[in-house]
Formats: C-alpha cells, structure tokens, sequence
C-alpha cells in the first residue's frame, strides 16, 4: 500500500498503488496512520515528504471502496470517517515539516490529503487538483475544514461546489499549492533542507500557535500568543538564536 524511505533525515512516504492511481482505501488509511505514529517518535527524522507512485498522487477513494460505502451502515460510515479524519489530523499536527510532492493528480481525499500537509510542491504541468465529491452526491465534509483554513472560504466555495479540477499553476494562483516544480520530490527535498536551517523547536511551536490562533478571536489569540511567547523565550533554541545573532552583530 506504502513505500517508505529517508533521505538526508527526511522521511518519504510514497503511495503505492499506481495501478489504482494511489486510490485511497481503509488498508491505505491505516497503513500511512500506522507509519505516522511511529515517525512522530523518531527523533532522526526532521520533515516528512508524501508523494505517489507512478503518473498520479492521489485519486481519493477507490471504486471497490466507494462500492462497499453503499452498503455500509450508519455506525459502519461513522467509524469509517473517523479513521479517515484521524489521519488527516495526524499529518496536520505532526509536529515537524510536512511537505505533499504533488506529482499528478490530486482528486477529492487526495487533494485533501495534500491540503492537510504545511506545504504543497505541485508539478507545474502534470499536477491537478479537485474536490469531485459533489458530482456523485457525496461531501467532502472532512477535506474541507483544511480547504477552507488553507486558501479562505470564497476560494474553497469555487472548488466545493463545481467540482472544478484545477492544473498546478492555476493551484498555485489560488494559494492551494505553495511551490511549482518540474521535480516536485526533489523541490520537496531542497525545502526540508531550507526548513532544516530553523529552529526545529520554534518551527514546532510556530505551526501550533497557527492552528490555534486561527480559532480564536483577537483577544484570545493575544492571551494565547503571550503565554507561547513566554515559553519559547525559556528554550535553549532561543538562548542559542540570540548568542549567534549578537555575536554576527
């Protein structure tokens, strides 16, 4: 279902299904959770990169799946959701960087399952991306909670209720993919070693304090903010940070 490897401390996973264009299924599911619970305790790797096999990222659920969906029962769909929302979660909170190598289609729990990652690398000309979800009478309820945080609610409106697909650089002019690329691992890779010259502890603290203020109002977010800011001042990454910058000085 996945390939794994690392690369110069950062770990690869790669969908691998090209024969179901890396379509997403339970087995799929909890295989990349299982390989997330575990990354999240290795302290040798420092940024995960998730990519596909073959010509295509991700292209959502496959049809055995949606086919068994039919007659799934209410409990059945619910415990389906929450496995498929854990996952999601688990990338959107893990706590180094998270990098999707977008190097073909990105289509309905694919695209969402790049949305979810810090950064979007697409292939400035095999990528596309879409949330065709509504065009077989399904939602793409649980993706578009990250949409919607990634590139606002008008922009995520346009996406949700056409179905359109977009290619890469129309992506990247909405704000749903971060790089372009001709390379989209390798671009991915040149971005972990970028990301690796932070402070791992501030990049940590920093991705949490985004996804905490963005549900706060301002008042809140301000209480919040000092209470991060207190502790990062505490932390040797930042007694450290300053030596080296007064010391530059």
């Amino acid at each position: 279902m996945i390939k794994y490897k690392e690369v110069d401390r950062t770990g690869i996973i790669v969908l691998n299904r090209p024969e179901k264009r890396n379509a997403l299924n339970p087995e799929m599911v909890s295989a990349i959770s299982g390989k997330l619970i575990e990354l999240k305790k290795n302290e040798n790797i420092k940024a995960l990169i998730i990519t596909g096999e073959g010509k295509s990222f991700c292209a959502g659920a496959d049809l055995e799946y949606l086919n068994r969906l039919r007659n799934y029962s209410s409990n059945e769909n619910e415990l389906d959701s929450e496995r498929l929302a854990d996952m999601f979660i688990q990338i959107y909170n893990f706590p180094k960087p998270t990098i999707a190598a977008v190097n073909g289609a990105a289509i309905a729990g694919g695209c969402g399952l790049a949305t979810v990652c810090d950064f979007i690398v697409a292939h400035n000309s095999n990528s596309k991306f879409g949330y065709t979800e509504i065009k077989i009478g399904f939602i793409p309820a649980i993706v578009s909670v990250f949409l919607i945080k990634k590139i606002g609610e008008g922009g995520a409106k346009k996406l949700l209720l056409t179905g359109e697909i977009v290619d890469g650089n129309e992506a990247f002019k909405i704000g749903l993919a971060d790089y372009l690329s001709g390379d989209p691992l390798n671009k991915a890779l040149e971005l972990t070693e970028s990301l690796a010259q932070n402070s791992e502890y501030s990049f940590k603290l920093t991705k949490q304090l985004i996804h905490s203020v963005s549900n706060m109002n301002v008042n809140d977010a301000v209480d919040y903010c000092i209470r991060l800011n207190t502790i990062s001042r505490s932390s040797e990454d930042f007694k450290n940070g300053i030596n080296k910058f007064l010391n530059k000085k």
